[in-house]
């Protein structure tokens, strides 16, 4: 299936559809015993629902933030590739993140209006005549 503006956004199942529902899912039946039945016993395991849903939540921004990197990273050298000098440093990460799916023809005057007219990377988006797909991120 190509990629375009409509269908970008990524779910990922194990994650979205199923980590994030049990451990909300059993943070919520945590609460309830605690309240039913106050014990230490049940406090722990309000903590330990707890801190599992954070971890979820924070091992999934981690990722991101690396693959945000990588992205940036790729980039700043198909920018060195395409004009021959460095990726202006006014460019925010958001608006580098959604130049990457620009084609090679319209990327700098992508990259150029985004520098001028300060555009949001939803702007950018919308702007893109010929989708180039990112189908690794998750």
């Amino acid at each position: 299936m190509s990629q375009h503006y409509g269908n970008h956004k990524r779910f990922y199942p194990p994650f979205h559809f199923f980590t994030i529902p049990l451990a909300v899912l059993g943070l919520a039946f945590a609460i309830y015993s605690c309240v039913a039945i106050p014990t230490i016993i049940t406090g722990l395991l309000v903590l330990a629902f707890f801190l599992i849903a954070i971890i979820a939540v924070m091992a999934r921004m981690f990722a991101l933030k690396a693959q945000d990197r990588a992205a940036r990273a790729e980039e700043k050298l198909r920018y060195y590739i395409l004009v021959g000098k460095a990726l202006p440093p006014d460019l925010q990460m958001g608006q580098i993140l959604a130049l990457r799916f620009a084609s090679d023809e319209e990327y700098l005057a992508l990259a150029d209006s985004a520098l001028l007219e300060k555009l949001s990377p939803d702007e950018i988006k919308k702007a893109i005549k010929n989708w180039r797909g990112d189908y690794h991120r998750m």
